[in-house]
C-alpha cells in the first residue's frame, strides 16, 4: 500500500520543496501545513490548509513530510517530531513511493551541483527524457508529466538524505566527504551516516560510486556491508579519452573529479562516446562555481562564492598563480585548512568580515593575510595594488570558505554582489 496515498499528511516548512508536496499531495491525502513563521505563511493564500501550533497536537498524522531546512533540534516542533520521528519522511521519500523511476543521485561535500549540472547536460545531448532536480533548485514534486522512462538527476544534501526512510536510487554517488554542516548534525560521524544513506538503501544490482582515495568514505566501507556493487572512481587517473578534451574548466582538482564521476556512470549508461566528448568540451559549469569573469594576458578573476568550506576552495587554490585570495563569512564549526605547504607563498588573503579572528588563526604561519570590515574594502585594496602595476600576472579568486548568512541571502547573492564591485572597480580609472 502507498504510505502517502489517503492519510493525513503533515508537511512541516513551506519552502520549495514543501510547497511541491503540498501541490502533489493535496488531491490524493488529507494534506495540513505548518511553518514557524507566520509571515511567510500569509503570503501563499493557503490559509484553508494552515494548521496552529496548538491543533497540531490534536491530530493524529499518518506521516510527516519535514522540509530540508529544518532542523528537528532547534525548530519550533522539536518535542512534536521526535516522538513521532518514525513518521517523519522527506519529499524524495514520496516521489519514490509513487514514482520509482530511475536516478542517478549525487552527493557528497563538494561538487554536487557540477556534476549534477554536467550529468544532466550529458543525458540531455543523448536524448534521454531526463530532469534534474533535487538541492540544485527544482524540488523533484514539482516535475510534471513523469514517464516511465524519466530519468531523474538528483542532487541530495545531508539534510535530505537524514529525513529520507524510503527512497532508493538505481545509480548514486558520493564524490567526497569532509567535515560539513557539524552545527547540525553535531558530530562528523552523523554527518557522514547521512550521506551513506543512500548506499544503504540501494538494493541489489544497483551501482554506487565513490571516491577511491577519500579517507572518510573508505573507513565507511570498511566498517559497513552494502548490497549495491561499489565502484571506486580514481580521481587522480586521466584516462586518454578526457586528456584531449581541450577545455579549460576541467583543469581543477575538483572539477576534473567531477568529470571523472560522469565519465565513469557514463560508461556504465553504455552512452555514445562521440556526443559524450562533445557535451564535455562545451560544457561551461555554473555561475559562482569557480567561474571565471574575467581573463586577459595579465589579470584572472574567478568568482567561486560557492564555496562554503577550506576544502572546497583547495582545488582552484592550486590551479592558479600569483593569488590574492578573498574569503570570510559565517565560518563552519570543525573546519580545517589543508592545502600542501608548497603553494603556501603563491597565496595573499584579504579576508572580510566579522569572523576574520578564525580565518587568521587558521592561516596563521602559513599565508600572509589583511583584515577588512567588508568585502568591499577587500576589493577595492586589491585593485589598488593591481592598477599600480598592471603587467604582472595576477589571480583574484573570491572563494570564501564560509556561508554567506552573515551579510547575503544565499551564495548567488553574495556572487551577484562580488560581480558588481569588480564591474565598479573596473569603471574607475
Amino acid at each position: 500500500m502507498n504510505i502517502f496515498l489517503n492519510k493525513k499528511i503533515l508537511i512541516y516548512g513551506l519552502g520549495k520543496s514543501g510547497l511541491s508536496a503540498y501541490n502533489f499531495l493535496k488531491n490524493k491525502s488529507d494534506v495540513y501545513l505548518y511553518d514557524d513563521f507566520r509571515f511567510k505563511t500569509k503570503a501563499l493564500n493557503l490559509k484553508k490548509k494552515l494548521i496552529n501550533y496548538k491543533n497540531i497536537f490534536k491530530i493524529k498524522f499518518d506521516q510527516i513530510i519535514l522540509s530540508p531546512g529544518i532542523d528537528i533540534k532547534k525548530c519550533k516542533l522539536s518535542k512534536f517530531l521526535k516522538k513521532n520521528y518514525n513518521k517523519v519522511y522527506s519529499d524524495l521519500d514520496v516521489f519514490y513511493e509513487f514514482y520509482k523511476n530511475d536516478c542517478i543521485t549525487i552527493t557528497g561535500t563538494n561538487g554536487k551541483s557540477t556534476t549534477c549540472q554536467l550529468m544532466y547536460e550529458v543525458l540531455l545531448s543523448q536524448k534521454f527524457d531526463v530532469n534534474l532536480v533535487g538541492n540544485i533548485g527544482n524540488p523533484i514534486l514539482s516535475v510534471k508529466k513523469v514517464k516511465k522512462k524519466t530519468i531523474f538527476v538528483v542532487e541530495a544534501s545531508s539534510y535530505q538524505l537524514e529525513y529520507s526512510k524510503i527512497f532508493k536510487s538505481k545509480y548514486a554517488a558520493i564524490l567526497n566527504l569532509s567535515p560539513d554542516h557539524i552545527e547540525r548534525h553535531s558530530t562528523l560521524k552523523k554527518y557522514i551516516k547521512a550521506k551513506f544513506k543512500l548506499l544503504n538503501n540501494q538494493l541489489k544490482g544497483h551501482l554506487a560510486f565513490v571516491k577511491k582515495d577519500d579517507f572518510l568514505i573508505n573507513r565507511e566501507l570498511d566498517s559497513n556491508k552494502f548490497a549495491c556493487k561499489i565502484i571506486k572512481v580514481n580521481t587522480k587517473k586521466i584516462c586518454k579519452f578526457l586528456q584531449n578534451i581541450g577545455n579549460k574548466y576541467f583543469l581543477t582538482e575538483t572539477n576534473k573529479e567531477n568529470l571523472l564521476f560522469v565519465y565513469e556512470i557514463s560508461k556504465k549508461l553504455r552512452l555514445k562516446k562521440n556526443i559524450l566528448k562533445k557535451t564535455f568540451r562545451k560544457f561551461n559549469g555554473l555561475k559562482y562555481r569557480q567561474q571565471i569573469i574575467f581573463n586577459n594576458r595579465y589579470l584572472k578573476i574567478i568568482n567561486d562564492s560557492k564555496s562554503t568550506s577550506f576544502s572546497s576552495s583547495i582545488g582552484v587554490l592550486k590551479a592558479n598563480n600569483n593569488i590574492y585570495w578573498l574569503l570570510g563569512g559565517m565560518n563552519k564549526k570543525g573546519d580545517k585548512f589543508k592545502l600542501q605547504k608548497k603553494y603556501f607563498n603563491n597565496i595573499k588573503a584579504f579576508i572580510y568580515g566579522k569572523n576574520t579572528k578564525f580565518f587568521n588563526q587558521k592561516l596563521k604561519n602559513k599565508i600572509d593575510n589583511k583584515n577588512f570590515d567588508n568585502l568591499e574594502e577587500a576589493v577595492k585594496k586589491i585593485f589598488s595594488i593591481v592598477k599600480k602595476d598592471r603587467f604582472i600576472n595576477r589571480t583574484i579568486l573570491f572563494s570564501p570558505c564560509a556561508a554567506s548568512f552573515d551579510s547575503f541571502k544565499n551564495f548567488e547573492d553574495r556572487g551577484l554582489y562580488f560581480n558588481k564591485l569588480i564591474k565598479k572597480y573596473f569603471n574607475e580609472k
